[in-house]
């Protein structure tokens, strides 16, 4: 324990997700020998954020306006719609290039522990957006746990009935793993997904 404001400042970044006590004093600690100008810097950088960074009105991704970059790009695809869990996860998928079109974010997973519901989650917009017919094909990329299941198997539910095509993202082994590491439920969804190999 310390003293004071150097306490204070150690519990509120212990209040992070990620940071543990110990990671907390660190940072604590170098804010407390860095130079001002930097600390003013940081300072300036959260107030500006908490003043001007949103949510898209649309596909609820962070933004600085009233819609997100993505929304607003001509170029992207309108029949394809990934649905992701958070805005970090749309950021994951934009870094393999390897989808061109939109998205939308639930603000989280369903999960009863935590009493989280659908109700809770953006899933009304979703299917709103759903509803207007130019999307084709749902891809669920929910994350490949407990709660993100659950989720995708509500989903794949809630929506079987309007026509489109729902897909999941594929999970398993991951590059340079060794198969005796990988857990049963990885190592079944990589049988599950497997591929043919062409000569």
């Amino acid at each position: 324990m310390y003293e004071g404001v150097v306490q204070d400042l150690i519990d509120e970044l212990t209040r992070l997700p990620g940071i543990g006590p110990r990671g907390a004093q660190r940072i604590a600690f170098h804010l407390l020998q860095a130079d001002r100008d930097d600390v003013q810097r940081l300072t300036e950088v959260l107030t500006v954020v908490r003043e001007k960074v949103r949510f898209c009105e649309l596909c609820f991704n962070v933004a600085e306006g009233e819609r997100c970059r993505i929304c607003l790009d001509p170029q992207r695809g309108d029949t394809q719609l990934c649905v992701v869990e958070d805005p970090k996860d749309v950021n994951a998928i934009e870094r393999t290039h390897e989808f061109k079109g939109r998205y939308h974010v639930l603000g989280g997973a369903i999960s009863p522990i935590d009493g989280v519901g659908p109700d809770d989650l953006r899933i009304t917009e979703l299917v709103s957006r759903l509803s207007d017919g130019r999307i084709t094909e749902l891809i669920i990329a929910t994350n490949p746990n407990l709660t993100g299941e659950a989720t995708a198997s509500y989903l794949n539910r809630l929506v079987g009935p309007m026509g489109l095509t729902v897909s999941r993202l594929a999970s398993g082994l991951p590059v340079g793993g060794d198969l005796e590491y990988a857990d049963e439920v990885t190592l079944g969804r990589a049988f599950e997904g497997r591929r043919m190999m062409h000569a």
